[in-house]
């Protein structure tokens, strides 16, 4: 679904994935899990970190913690952690939708608002 948003590049590797908006900021990544404290953080297959805006992950985090929630890390960072499992492909399309007008640069921006004229 985001690589069908304008100017967005794989930045994945074997162990992790990573979208950014070219000329712009992370898109969305897979979420990385401290197991313990001191340790590594380890990849989580089933959620992922989507950029957003503080107030709307604060909400959509008290409104739906089975879709989306938070972590010592991303607390007070502008992305909320997804349950890939739990969430409806419309719901994430539309998030990823959101994530993309943050995260991309004005020119990027003002190319897709013309081209949708």
């Amino acid at each position: 679904m985001a690589l069908g948003l304008p100017g967005v590049e794989d930045r994945s590797s074997e162990a992790r994935l990573a979208l950014e908006v070219r000329g712009g900021r992370g898109l969305v990544w897979t979420y990385l899990k401290r197991q313990s404290p001191k340790k590594p953080r380890v990849p989580q297959p089933d959620a992922v970190a989507v950029r957003c805006e503080l107030t709307r992950k604060e909400m959509l985090v008290t409104a739906a913690p089975d879709r989306f929630f938070d972590d010592d890390h991303h607390r007070g960072y502008p992305a909320v952690l997804v349950r890939l499992p739990a969430i409806e492909e419309e719901e994430f399309a539309a998030l990823l939708r959101e994530a993309w007008r943050l995260a991309a640069p004005k020119a990027l921006l003002e190319d897709a608002s013309s081209r949708t004229r």
